[in-house]
């Protein structure tokens, strides 16, 4: 059984997968209560589960880009829990999860994927379709709304944790004929059950990698 968590922004998002099946999950708005609620909401998704903690063989943590706070919560924990048994921890980033639920067979444009970054700024990579997976283009970005509606190549599709100010902005650009495809709020959502599921592919397709959990460091991206 794989424990998925996910702190990276104002979200929290844990998640139990056997490699088959999606076992529970549960995302809500945290906002500055990830420390007093994840350790409880773990054991009480583990007890109606009949799930113990000597059931779960590995670990995926979200590294970031994020909250810096709420990304030393979440790695913190699933680093402890991995290391106190030696067990895997997979490392997967925020706009991973996100691009996850988005099959890449059913789209043609570029994925834009966001992230907030806190004072009115934003966080965001270039998804592109290879085969029927994404693969990320070039590097994540820091910025305003106003800098990533100018930087990205049109048409897009744009998805991802987005605040007020960047959905009135892209909607403001998207009826000014910008070219821009605008995810519903559900599949914008970023859920541990992407990255679970995320997890148990690497897991699977990487034999040769025992993802220890000493070499999982957080991501955190800095205005240049």
């Amino acid at each position: 059984m794989l424990l998925a968590i996910d702190t990276a922004t104002r979200l929290l998002s844990i998640a139990l997968h056997d490699g088959d099946r999606l076992m529970a999950e549960c995302t809500f708005a945290a906002d500055r209560k990830h420390n007093a609620v994840l350790a409880p909401l773990i054991k009480q998704m583990l007890t109606q589960t009949d799930t113990t903690t000597s059931g779960i063989s590995s670990l995926a943590v979200s590294i970031g880009p994020g909250s810096y706070t709420g990304l030393r919560i979440g790695v913190a924990l699933a680093k402890g829990m991995a290391a106190a048994r030696d067990l895997p921890l997979v490392p997967v980033t925020t706009l991973d999860t996100i691009t996850a639920a988005s099959r890449a067979a059913n789209h043609s444009l570029p994925l834009i994927v966001t992230v907030p970054a806190g004072r009115s700024r934003v966080i965001w990579a270039t998804y592109r379709c290879e085969g029927d997976a994404w693969r990320i283009a070039g590097e994540m970005k820091l910025g305003s709304w106003d800098e990533l509606l100018a930087a990205c190549a049109r048409p897009c599709t744009l998805t991802g944790e987005i605040d007020e100010d960047g959905l009135q902005k892209v909607r403001m650009a998207r009826d000014a004929g910008g070219g821009i495809n605008l995810l519903s709020p559900v599949e914008r959502f970023r859920r541990a059950g992407y990255m679970a599921q995320v997890a148990w592919e690497r897991l699977r397709n990487d034999d040769n990698k025992s993802y220890p959990a000493d070499q999982v460091m957080p991501i955190y991206l800095k205005s240049p």
